[in-house]
């Protein structure tokens, strides 16, 4: 690959990639930073203008908007706790506490140099050794990818930030929820009640909205919410003093988060949401502070956010070498190219090379400008700190009734938003974390499509689901997470 640079130099050092890059950018910062608008939604908007373009500005326009969706979801999570995306879900509340303590600059600078730095690691693994890495992943099959959801999962075990039987009756909430719809085998409707528009199962993004927003909003209507002055960020480069030092401080965290995000991206089918919630339960597991995740750590937050846009950058080894999707980002540029005649594959890197190197130098390109691009970003959106958030609510509320309907272009996601917003409100009121409910949401399908999948082929043995090295060593891993509060347990109770 690095033989073609200067090729593909050629073809990416243009005023009219400059100039699409540009555009994409902004855009994928405007869309990111809206409640409710995914960068998948971004991408797929993108897809028709695509059809005029050359193969390389066409994929690195939708390169550059998911980078910038991804970031800039992290804005209306640290200003109004309303994620943009499942990833920026799992830390949410460290976004939000910073914001709340006066310190919303610290929260957004951490987030935009660690998701940077995360992208930059994960754009050079791409550029350096896509083939190679690609041959990992296809040593998954079900029973790996049935253990890693299942490690997935049992990360609610660390998530919760109240007590261990809590968090497990949080996450089996978002089990049940995950449940309706058509089952993955048989076909079967499960708990639709006779509703056409649960055939699907729950939509996660106004599930996602309603279970952060709507607790907001209701706390907000009826006076519980204290309105907290927060420092405005001012003068955007202040956002870098100390820094530095705290990055350095959190090399460790940084690198794992990186590296955790690449990897879990490289697999098909996880992408950036299962990496930054990952990434965030072995910060908390390794951290000598656990106590402090989900009150405004810094740790967990480094850890996560590098993970986040790493993993956007591992889900297209995948997609390039084998064309198959590492996420729904991955699967919209798999289509992108079949049209623009570069077929993923490994003959598309000798056929190619050039074309193939220039997309991963956008990469680059797209996470080094994440910084100054969304330093602006964060500048305008923290002005939304100065309004009360009861005056903001109404606003707030149209945004989420807007994003929750463009889903499915359906009011069945309004009304998905409402409801699961209302019991996300009582979890909450009685001590319940939300966190958990919505891993297991995410995680659920992908645990059960696999472990139906792995018995089919087993015969219904439980052998097979440990004969091969990588599933053992991912069922052990399960295991000594599993084991680990039952040993906290006992042993409090033998202190006693």
């Amino acid at each position: 690959m690095i033989a073609n640079l200067d090729a593909a130099m050629a073809l990416v050092f243009t005023w009219n990639m400059a100039a699409i890059i540009l555009a994409c950018s902004t855009f994928g910062l405007f869309v990111g930073a809206i409640p409710g608008l995914s960068a998948t939604m971004a991408t797929a908007m993108l897809v028709p203008l695509t059809f005029f373009m050359d193969p390389v500005p066409a994929v690195a326009a939708i390169v550059t908007t998911a980078a910038m969706a991804i970031f800039a979801s992290d804005i209306p999570a640290a200003l109004l706790r309303i994620p943009g995306t499942a990833a920026s879900a799992a830390y949410i509340d460290d976004l939000n506490s910073l914001t709340r303590q006066g310190k919303v600059g610290r929260a957004l600078g951490i987030s935009v140099t660690s998701s940077a730095i995360g992208g930059i690691f994960g754009s050079v693994v791409l550029l350096m050794a896509a083939p190679k890495l690609a041959l990992v992943s296809l040593n998954f099959t079900s029973f790996e990818y049935f253990w890693l959801a299942l490690l997935g999962l049992s990360a609610a075990v660390m998530l919760g930030s109240g007590s261990l039987l809590r968090s497990l009756l949080s996450l089996l909430i978002g089990l049940m929820i995950a449940m309706v719809g058509m089952d993955t085998t048989s076909g079967f409707p499960r708990y639709t009640f006779g509703v056409t528009s649960l055939l699907d199962g729950v939509a996660f993004v106004p599930a996602l909205i309603g279970m952060f927003a709507i607790p907001e909003l209701i706390r907000s209507f009826t006076g519980k919410a204290v309105h907290i002055p927060v420092q405005s960020v001012g003068n955007p480069l202040r956002i870098f003093e100390g820094l530095g030092a705290l990055l350095w401080r959190r090399k460790i965290n940084l690198a794992r988060g990186s590296v955790i995000g690449t990897v879990i991206g490289i697999l098909p089918g996880a992408g950036s949401d299962i990496g930054a919630w990952i990434s965030y339960a072995v910060s908390k597991r390794f951290s000598k502070q656990p106590a402090q995740y989900g009150k405004g750590t810094q740790e967990g937050l480094v850890d996560a956010c590098a993970a986040n846009n790493a993993a956007l950058s591992g889900a297209y080894v995948p997609a390039m070498v084998f064309g198959i999707p590492g996420d729904s980002i991955t699967a919209i540029v798999i289509g992108v190219l079949y049209m623009k005649g570069l077929n993923p594959g490994p003959m598309v890197f000798l056929t190619s090379a050039d074309k193939i190197s220039a997309i991963f130098l956008v990469f680059l390109i797209a996470n080094l400008l994440i910084i100054p691009l969304g330093l602006l970003a964060i500048t305008l959106a923290s002005q939304v700190l100065r309004v009360p958030k009861r005056i903001l609510a109404p606003l707030i509320l149209g945004f989420c009734i807007v994003g929750s309907y463009s889903i499915n272009a359906s009011a069945s996601g309004i009304v998905v938003m409402l409801v699961l917003g209302l019991v996300a409100y009582v979890m909450e009121e009685n001590d319940f974390p939300v966190a958990p409910t919505i891993l297991g949401i995410v995680m659920g399908l992908l645990v059960e499509r696999n472990f139906v999948t792995s018995l089919i082929k087993s015969d219904g043995g439980v052998l097979p689901f440990v004969e091969r090295p990588i599933a053992a060593g991912l069922a052990l891993m399960v295991l000594v997470i599993w084991s680990v509060p039952a040993l906290i347990w006992l042993r409090g109770r033998s202190r006693k």
